[in-house]
C-alpha cells in the first residue's frame, strides 16, 4: 500500500503530538536539563518522522518513539556517562509510614516531593528509565521491554531494584533532614 507524504505526514502529527509533553518530562528526567530535554525531544521527533514509514500500523507508536528517545539519549554524550548501573547492595529495609492530609502533613508533603525528586534524580539511568516508564508513563512491563529493547525479565528486576534503591535514597534523605 503506498501512502502519500502528505497523508504520512498527517498520520505522523496525529499520534506524535500528543505524546511531546510526556516524551518532554521523560527526556528531562534523562538528561536532568531543560534545554537538553528540549534538543532531544526535538531530535526524537526529527527521526521518529524520518523513519515513520517503518512504523507498523497497529503496533505501539508510544513505545516506538519513547525507544527512539531513549536510544537518542544513549547515544548522547550525557546518556554514554549515564549507562552505567552499580551493584546492588541487597538491603531491604520496611516501607515508610502513611501520612494523613493535613495542613502540617501537606506542607510536609511539598518537602517530601522534593526528597522524592532529587532520590529519583539519583537513580542510574537504566533504574531511573523503566521505573518513570512504568510510573509516570504507565507503559506496561511488555510496553517497557519493547521501549527499552531488553526481556521483560529484566524489566522486572530493574524496577524491583529501583524501587529499592529509590526507597534507600529517600529514607537517608529523610534521616539526613531529621538530624538537622
Amino acid at each position: 500500500m503506498c501512502v502519500s507524504t502528505d497523508r504520512l505526514s498527517d498520520m505522523f502529527e496525529e499520534l506524535a503530538l500528543p505524546l511531546w509533553d510526556r516524551l518532554y518530562n521523560f527526556a528531562h528526567w534523562l538528561t536532568q536539563n531543560r534545554d537538553e530535554a528540549e534538543d532531544l525531544v526535538q531530535e526524537t521527533y526529527t527521526k521518529a518522522l524520518k523513519g515513520f514509514s517503518s512504523f507498523e500500523p497497529g503496533t505501539n507508536f508510544k513505545a516506538w518513539i519513547f525507544r527512539i528517545l531513549r536510544n537518542t539519549f544513549l547515544n548522547s554524550r550525557t546518556g554514554l556517562k549515564a549507562a552505567t548501573v552499580p551493584l546492588d547492595t541487597g538491603n531491604e529495609d520496611p516501607a515508610l509510614p502513611v501520612e494523613y492530609e493535613t495542613p502540617e502533613t501537606i506542607l510536609l508533603g511539598r518537602d517530601s516531593r522534593e526528597i522524592l525528586q532529587s532520590a529519583i534524580d539519583e537513580l542510574p539511568v537504566p533504574y531511573r528509565e523503566v521505573l518513570l516508564l512504568c510510573e509516570v508513563e504507565e507503559l506496561s512491563y511488555q510496553e517497557i521491554a519493547v521501549t527499552v529493547g531488553i526481556p521483560i525479565g529484566t524489566v522486572m528486576s530493574r524496577l524491583s531494584r529501583a524501587r529499592r534503591q529509590l526507597r534507600q535514597l529517600v529514607e537517608s534523605k529523610l534521616k539526613r533532614r531529621s538530624v538537622q
